[in-house]
C-alpha cells in the first residue's frame, strides 16, 4: 500500500544528483532554469525536503536563510527560506541564476527595473514593473538581471524553496533602496 509519504520519494540527494548533471558545464541559463524547475517542483512536495524544514526565523532580517546543500566552490546552492508573516526583502538582485518553488503559504514578489545608467557609485533609481501571488507548488525563475522583493503578507510562517547557480553570498549581489534611491552590497544571515 502506498502511503501520502511514500507518493513522492524523491530526496534531497537524487535532486543534487540531477542537479549536478544538468548545470555543470552548462551555460545556457534558460536551459538550465527549464530543465530544473520540474525536479525543483516535486523536491519541494517530497516529503524528505518537510521533513527538513526548520522555521526558526531571523527576527532581524524578517527569514531563515537555511542552507541544505552547497558545493565547495559555493556552486549549485539549495536553501529553504522561512518567512515571518508580515516581513520579507527590499528590492534584490541575485547575480546568478535561480529558482524559486512555494513549499508552504503563499510569497508576494514585486519585480523592479533599474532606470538610471548605473554609473554613480551607491546610486539606484528603481521603477516598480508588476507583482505576482505565487503559492505552494508554483515556481519562480530568476535570470542573473531581474530585481525582485519578497513579502509575506499572511499570519503565518510561509516557506520556500530556493535554487541558485550559486550561493547569493559570494555573487556580489545588490539590495536597493527604491524611495532613497540607493544600492548597497547584500549578504544574509544563514541559519
Amino acid at each position: 500500500m502506498i502511503t501520502p509519504a511514500d507518493a513522492n520519494p524523491y530526496t534531497l540527494a537524487h535532486f543534487v544528483d540531477d542537479f549536478r548533471a544538468i548545470a555543470v558545464n552548462n551555460s545556457d541559463t534558460h536551459d538550465v532554469l527549464k530543465r530544473l524547475a520540474p525536479l525543483a517542483e516535486s523536491l519541494a512536495a517530497s516529503a524528505d525536503l518537510k521533513a527538513r524544514v526548520r522555521k526558526d526565523c531571523d527576527p532581524t532580517q524578517g527569514f531563515a536563510f537555511q542552507v541544505l546543500h552547497e558545493e565547495p566552490d559555493h556552486t549549485l546552492a539549495v536553501a529553504v527560506l522561512s518567512w515571518l508573516p508580515g516581513r520579507g526583502t527590499p528590492p534584490h538582485d541575485h547575480g546568478t541564476w535561480g529558482l524559486v518553488v512555494g513549499v508552504e503559504g503563499d510569497e508576494v514578489n514585486e519585480f523592479w527595473k533599474r532606470v538610471d545608467d548605473g554609473t554613480k557609485p551607491g546610486h539606484a533609481e528603481l521603477q516598480k514593473l508588476s507583482e505576482k501571488v505565487f503559492a505552494p507548488g508554483q515556481t519562480l525563475l530568476l535570470t542573473p538581471n531581474i530585481i525582485h522583493s519578497v513579502r509575506n503578507d499572511s499570519d503565518e510562517i510561509s516557506v520556500s524553496l530556493h535554487i541558485y547557480g550559486k550561493h547569493v553570498n559570494f555573487t556580489n549581489r545588490s539590495r536597493f533602496d527604491p524611495e532613497q534611491k540607493t544600492v548597497t552590497p547584500w549578504l544574509v544571515t544563514q541559519s
